[in-house]
C-alpha cells in the first residue's frame, strides 16, 4: 500500500527526469532480491522498499537550490523530502525517522548502522558500478566488492554481475 503511494510520488518529483526514475526502479529491483535472498522477513520489507524508492529523492531539489546533485546535498534535501513524502502518504511517524536518516545519508558508508542500510547500499552499488571506472580493472572491482558487500546475496549479485 505504502509502496505503491511512494511510487507515485517520486514519480511526480522525477516526471522530467526518467533517468532518476530508473535508476531509482532498477535499485528497488535489487534491494528486493537481496531482501528475499537474505530472508527478511516480511514485516521489515515495505520500509527497506521505501528507502529504495526515496533514496535518491533529493536530487532534484539538490539542483535547484544547490546547483549540484553532489551527495552531501543529495543527502540533505532528501532527508526533508523523503519525510515530507511520508507524511504526505500517511506512513506510521514512528517509521518516518528511519528512513529519513537511511536516505539522508545513503551516500556515506560510515553511518550503515542496520541491515535495511545495507541493502540499500549494496542495490544502489550493484546499479552504480555499471558506470564507474573500477569495472575495467578486475583486482580493484574485486576489492570493491568485498569492501562494500555485506551480505551473501548482494556478494552473489555482484560477483555473478561483474566478475564473471
Amino acid at each position: 500500500m505504502f509502496k505503491e503511494r511512494a511510487i507515485e510520488k517520486m514519480k511526480e518529483v522525477f516526471k522530467e527526469n526518467t533517468w532518476w526514475m530508473d535508476h531509482t526502479f532498477s535499485v528497488l529491483k535489487y534491494a528486493e532480491e537481496i531482501m528475499e535472498g537474505e530472508k527478511i522477513p516480511q514485516e521489515e520489507r515495505e520500509q527497506i522498499s521505501l528507502i529504495a524508492i526515496l533514496h535518491d529523492i533529493g536530487a532534484i531539489d539538490a539542483i535547484k537550490i544547490h546547483g549540484s546533485d553532489a551527495a552531501p546535498y543529495q543527502e540533505k534535501e532528501g532527508a526533508r523530502v523523503s519525510r515530507e513524502i511520508l507524511e504526505k502518504i500517511g506512513y506510521p511517524k514512528e517509521k518516518i525517522d528511519r528512513i529519513s536518516y537511511v536516505v539522508g545519508s545513503h551516500h556515506t558508508f560510515s553511518k550503515i548502522d542496520g541491515v535495511d542500510f545495507q541493502i540499500q547500499w549494496e542495490a544502489d552499488l550493484l546499479v552504480n558500478l555499471e558506470t564507474r571506472p573500477v569495472r575495467s580493472d578486475r583486482e580493484k572491482l574485486k576489492a570493491a566488492i568485498e569492501d562494500n558487500f555485506k551480505t551473501t546475496t548482494g556478494i552473489t549479485l555482484a560477483c555473478e554481475r561483474y566478475l564473471k
